[in-house]
């Protein structure tokens, strides 16, 4: 019956005409249901990707949309193939040192999306969600022979190799060593793409968009989240464009936390060591015996809220745990200000093993968070959110 209450809750505030931000924030702070595409909808919302007026949402979408195939069109461009004399020197061509040149663009680009492709090969392991074909491949990539494919820029070749055993005057003895297991995602076929393809795609794009900040590793683990929610929404309406949405939705998130990706901003008012050092004051307010512990054993907040905070949880927790703190996140007032909190709470749950550990102990404790129900540790966050700080 609560379960139907919430969703009925929810139905009420996005039936409206005009969406009220502040009651969508109110209610999805508390988890967002899975079914009905209540997640993705919200998501859009909460990342101001959709408008609070319900009559402008076709407009905006059909916009957002015919602009980001517009993105794929002039930005996946393969050098040279509107030569139409055959001549390459003529003008383009590899070895040209002009900065203007799309062969020297193309390099450049190239050692981005080798990093990109190293990471969106390992996004998620633990489902099978991103190596499988996505029901809605961009056709002018999947049917262009290889050429428009990104992955097929960076392909990593290996050379097959034996081992020559001689044995006297005689026979010569040749092992050929069996074929490894893929460690990573491999590409689909021609006319389909795998998932982690198209988060490739989003996440090239988004840094031939971005020059100033570029790619950095490990936006890949917040993009993931975003287009699993988007490519999984049960209104086909929406899950044929995951791809544009999960972009826009991705840039729009990034502006907000992108002083995490940026070392000369790490002091900065959001900067990561600022957010790190705002966490050692709250578990100092909120637990002084475990906040003195760390300072006996010299346990920096750098050695463990690092990753936590730059990526938004999403290393700690299994997928669906890490959806449902989203919800609260993307719901917060004050913009991942409760984020320090969530984290401060990881920390005081493990308090009894934290005072009782030494040092290598409480850091591998911290670096690998124990799995637990991640509404504990919410609630244990809303809790200290509301201590008076000192």
């Amino acid at each position: 019956m609560a379960y139907k209450a919430k969703l009925k809750e929810f139905d009420l505030v996005l039936e409206q005409d005009i969406i009220k931000l502040e009651a969508l924030k109110k209610i999805s702070f508390h988890g967002i249901p899975d079914d009905q595409s209540k997640r993705a909808l919200c998501w859009r919302l909460l990342l101001n990707y959709l408008p609070e007026e319900k009559a402008l949402w076709n407009s905006v979408l059909t916009e957002k949309r015919n602009l980001y195939k517009q993105f794929i069109e002039e930005m996946i461009v393969m050098p040279g193939e509107n030569e139409g004399n055959g001549d390459v020197t003529a003008g383009d061509h590899p070895l040209s040192i002009n900065p203007e040149s799309q062969w020297s663009t193309f390099f450049r680009d190239n050692e981005v999306l080798l990093q990109i492709d190293k990471d969106v090969r390992r996004l998620c392991p633990d489902i099978s969600f991103f190596q499988q074909p996505t029901e809605f491949p961009c056709e002018e990539i999947v049917n262009s022979c290889d050429m428009k494919r990104l992955h097929t820029r960076v392909q990593r070749s290996v050379m097959n190799c034996a081992n020559v055993e001689r044995r006297g005057l005689g026979i010569t003895k040749i092992g050929i060593p069996g074929k490894k297991m893929s460690e990573d995602y491999a590409p689909m076929e021609e006319g389909k793409e795998a998932h982690w393809e198209v988060v490739e795609r989003i996440l090239f794009l988004y840094a031939k968009l971005n020059p100033g900040q570029g790619y950095v590793q490990g936006m890949n683990e917040i993009i993931g989240p975003i287009y699993h929610a988007f490519a999984s929404d049960p209104d086909i309406k929406f899950r044929e464009f995951a791809e544009a949405d999960s972009f826009f939705c991705f840039t729009n998130l990034m502006s907000e936390i992108r002083d995490f990706f940026i070392k000369s901003l790490d002091e900065s008012v959001h900067g990561i060591n600022t957010m790190m050092n705002t966490l050692l004051h709250r578990l100092k307010n909120s637990d002084l015996d475990v906040w003195l512990k760390f300072q006996q054993q010299d346990l920096k907040p750098q050695y463990y809220s690092f990753r936590w905070i730059t990526l938004l949880l999403s290393q700690e927790f299994p997928l669906p745990d890490v959806l449902r703190i989203w919800d609260t996140l993307f719901s917060d007032e004050n913009r991942f200000d409760f984020l320090i909190y969530v984290c401060c709470a990881m920390i005081i749950i493990l308090r009894n093993q934290l005072l009782e550990g030494d040092f290598s102990s409480n850091i591998k404790l911290l670096q690998n968070f124990p799995p637990m129900d991640v509404q504990v540790i919410l609630t244990k966050a809303v809790e200290l959110s509301k201590l008076k700080l000192f």
